[in-house]
């Protein structure tokens, strides 16, 4: 049943078990732009989800993207980036409306009481992997291709790459932060960004396997530690996995799982300054790890993290280890800060200027690495944390209160 018209920016449909439940499928509807994530996407899904977690028939829910390409590469940037130029206030409303929606979209789904399942096909960036951490179980094929390649267009690992990025083991997601490097199936599950694996093809397969499943009623069910319902929980892992084990994708081998010892190497180095100057140095690298050194795929990360942008160097490294300890919640709330900065900021505009609008692919940075690491630098990254709103007037204020998921009020850190 098709609850959207074909126009629509998010198609919505459900499928019926034989057990008389019902599996919701969200498809992202934008395959000309690769689904990059948009403001009325992350409304109509947080809307749609809001009615599903009401409907006792509703057990799951399944989310991705139209076509073949992509799941979600991205945030509609451009759109941000039309904001940007206008001279808007400050904080730029528009940059509010897109921040706010997408992170809280993230934060709903991460709470979510249903399992929601991402069919990661394809390409999946930026917002698109804000989308698959807050999955609760991930599915990726052959085709997967995932990044953040924030340090490319001046702005940072934002879509809640703050948490995620945090997670993933020997700090290869603070490699990926700051090189925006491209990896594959087997290294979103190296990275704890996935749990399955299935051939591009099989997608069917999964809803077929979903129907069949036996779902019991979860209306008294207990719920896991983030309101998971658990029987609801265990019925998808088994399903999924039987799926995987009868099923498996041809998945090309991680590059994070043959590099993580020289990676974390590297991201140990030092301070920023220290690993900087070991990822603009060849020789030392090569000294380091000759194999890694002589890697294409290392090769291109490295390239991509000389022509990236200083600043977003900076704030990916500031974030990193300065959310350690941070809630979820914190973290998004401590991300729109960032992100509205960014958008009023000369670098993120200059990013998307060279990369997207003229494609002349070389943007005028307006710091290098090392007026960002002095004592001006310092204080100017640091002030991109400030709350840009008035007092009381956050767009997340009310997700720091003695009646929300964290533990802390970053008010009193």
């Amino acid at each position: 049943m098709q609850n959207e018209t074909s126009q629509a920016s998010v198609l919505f449909n459900t499928h019926a078990t034989d057990s008389g439940h019902v599996i919701g499928e969200m498809t992202l509807n934008s395959p000309k732009s690769l689904n990059a994530l948009s403001v009325d996407m992350c409304q109509l899904m947080s809307e749609q989800l809001t009615q599903w977690q009401d409907d006792d028939k509703v057990v799951a829910v399944l989310l991705r993207g139209s076509g073949d390409k992509a799941f979600c590469a991205g945030g509609d940037i451009r759109k941000l980036y039309d904001s940007m130029v206008d001279n808007p206030p400050m904080p730029n409303p528009y940059a509010t409306d897109f921040f706010g929606s997408e992170y809280a979209l993230y934060r709903q789904m991460h709470f979510y009481s249903k399992p929601i399942i991402l069919w990661g096909n394809g390409i999946i960036m930026g917002g698109g992997m804000g989308l698959m951490a807050a999955c609760s179980h991930r599915i990726v094929t052959e085709t997967t291709k995932f990044a953040m390649p924030e340090i490319s267009i001046g702005l940072f690992p934002d879509a809640s790459g703050s948490w995620f990025l945090q997670r993933m083991p020997a700090k290869t997601g603070l490699f990926l932060g700051l090189t925006g490097a491209l990896c594959n199936g087997s290294d979103a599950q190296f990275a704890s960004l996935a749990e399955y694996a299935l051939p591009s093809d099989g997608y069917q397969q999964v809803i077929d396997a979903l129907a069949k499943a036996d779902w019991q009623d979860n209306s008294d069910s207990n719920t896991e530690s983030n309101g998971l319902t658990t029987d609801a929980s265990h019925t998808t892992s088994q399903c999924l996995s039987a799926l995987s084990q009868n099923t498996p994708a041809d998945l090309a081998p991680s590059k994070l799982a043959e590099h993580w010892q020289t990676i974390k190497a590297m991201m140990v180095s030092g301070g920023l300054k220290e690993i900087d100057a070991l990822l603009q140095n060849d020789e030392a690298i090569a000294k380091l790890d000759s194999e890694f050194a002589n890697d294409k795929w290392a090769q291109r990360a490295l390239a991509t993290y000389r022509a990236g942008c200083p600043v977003t160097a900076a704030l990916t490294y500031e974030l990193y280890h300065r959310v350690k300890d941070y809630s979820l919640e914190q973290i998004l709330y401590l991300e729109a800060n960032v992100a509205v900065h960014c958008a009023n900021n000369p670098d993120f505009r200059e990013g998307v200027r060279a990369l997207l609008i003229d494609k002349d692919k070389n943007p005028n940075w307006s710091r290098t690495l090392e007026s960002c690491l002095d004592d001006a630098g310092s204080a100017y990254i640091a002030s991109h944390f400030d709350n840009p709103y008035p007092a009381g007037k956050h767009i997340f204020e009310d997700w720091l209160g003695s009646d929300s998921f964290a533990a802390n009020s970053l008010t009193e850190k």
